[in-house]
């Protein structure tokens, strides 16, 4: 969704968001990279593999923080080969903390 990551950065109003990142990402460390990164840009949600071989996360908080984590999945961790990053549209606001959840 466009306009969803375009909104993404513009102020440090609270902001949530869903997302998938394609390509190699999954066995590379990219659930554990992700959720260290969200802690430390105080983000709060969840992280997750999917069937079919992507990743898929819900992220709140800042906006500018929010807008880093995407910018930061566009890389992921070193062995990743992030193809596509796609913000699928606005999420409910995530509980405190961040969590590595089983495939779904």
């Amino acid at each position: 969704m466009t306009d969803a990551l375009n909104n993404v950065g513009r102020d440090a109003a609270p902001r949530s968001i869903h997302l998938r990142v394609t390509g190699r990402v999954q066995g590379v460390y990219f659930r554990a990279w992700l959720a260290e990164l969200a802690e430390s840009l105080k983000l709060r949600g969840w992280v997750r593999n999917r069937h079919d071989g992507s990743v898929e996360a819900v992220i709140s908080g800042k906006t500018d923080a929010v807008a880093q984590m995407v910018s930061s999945c566009h890389r992921g961790p070193p062995d990743a080969q992030v193809e596509k990053v796609e913000v699928i549209g606005e999420a409910e606001e995530a509980p405190p903390g961040f969590r590595v959840l089983p495939t779904a």
